[in-house]
């Protein structure tokens, strides 16, 4: 009809908000593995914009994955209020579809520091969580801000290309659990404007504010110094060269896991590697059978100035003592280089036998 309203032919429907739209494309992407399995997946909700966003995206895609998703919200009992919080996030997350939005509450120790006591809970925490409920699968909400914040946390720590390569974006542990980080590619601001334009409300933690945690300080102070006197793009370089030292790692690693089959032997509470044997690689690959042992044995990160000294044990044996590391001590004994617990007797089995 002349003349009349033609807006119809020109109509293609609501436009979905680009962050909404690529927080879902992320998470859809990972549920991949599962999709039409009728598997669990366990989002880990503190309620904050990033693990919000990640809930409600999981909920949305479940149905199309076929998959059922269910939330776990920690209380670490750190801050007053936080019962509250936590409950709130539950009740966020059931909002948005999810059919079960469950509150764990934990005890922080204090070893190793309020940040790393207050992590292993959690994901202690988590790991049961997911037992209980059947799952395949943790969705962890980190961005790629928090892959450079990581980066440049193993840069300052100098413990080399295993701290550098930041977070993995997909880990199956020890029991067959994946953990699956969907939104490294994504930035935080993807995150609060997905929150934005889906009408929710997250939670602003204090302590990512509060300049006491090195983590903050290097959020607030040293990124945007970066950024102010480099130029824009750090964080991503940051994430790309996280993600290029995790393909080389991992050519390193089955080297070593060859290496370690002929050198290794249990010790007593711990394990032992032939000095000798140890001596003869490569410094690269010396240093990272060092590091290997300790990770895999004792769930510790060793700084340079430690794994040279352990390695000193091998290579310039003077009758040092005892070495101290996280939750493991190295000692020489006879032809071996022993790695146990401390209070083990750094004796190897074979030698006790």
């Amino acid at each position: 009809m002349a003349g009349g309203d033609n807006r119809g032919s020109d109509y293609r429907g609501p436009v979905l908000d680009p962050a909404i739209a690529a927080v879902r494309l992320a998470v859809r992407r990972a549920l991949v593995p599962w999709r039409g399995s009728g598997a669990t997946v366990l989002v880990a909700l503190s309620g904050g914009a990033d693990s919000l966003a990640l809930a409600a995206a999981a909920a949305h895609e479940a149905a199309a994955a076929g998959v059922e998703v269910v939330t776990a919200t920690i209380d670490h009992g750190l801050q007053d209020g936080s019962a509250e919080v936590a409950g709130r996030a539950a009740d966020a997350a059931r909002s948005v579809g999810v059919r079960d939005a469950r509150v764990l509450r934990v005890e922080v120790g204090d070893d190793d520091g309020p940040e790393a006591a207050a992590r292993a809970a959690r994901y202690r925490a988590l790991t049961r969580a997911a037992r209980e409920e059947g799952a395949a699968a943790v969705l962890l909400g980190h961005t790629l801000d928090d892959q450079a914040e990581t980066v440049l946390l193993g840069l300052a720590r100098g413990s080399g290309a295993g701290s550098l390569q930041g977070m993995s974006p997909h880990r199956v542990d020890d029991g067959g659990l994946a953990w699956i980080r969907p939104l490294l590619e994504l930035r935080r601001g993807d995150t609060r404007a997905f929150c934005t334009a889906s009408g929710l409300a997250p939670w602003t933690d204090p302590h990512n504010a509060d300049p006491r945690f090195t983590r903050v300080r290097v959020r607030e102070r040293v990124l945007p110094v970066l950024e102010r006197e480099l130029g824009p793009g750090i964080a991503e370089a940051l994430a790309r060269t996280a993600e290029q030292l995790r393909e080389d790692t991992q050519a390193f690693a089955d080297m070593i896991d060859e290496i370690i089959e002929d050198i290794v032997e249990p010790a007593e509470a711990g394990i032992a590697v032939s000095a000798a044997a140890l001596a003869a690689n490569p410094p690269a690959l010396r240093h990272r059978i060092v590091r290997h042992v300790v990770a895999s044995e004792f769930g510790a990160s060793l700084t340079r100035a430690q794994t040279l000294e352990v390695a000193r044990l091998a290579t310039d044996w003077a009758g040092q003592g005892p070495i101290d590391l996280p939750g493991c001590r190295a000692t020489r004994h006879g032809g071996l280089v022993v790695i146990a617990a401390r209070g083990a007797r750094d004796v190897p089995s074979r030698a006790s036998a």
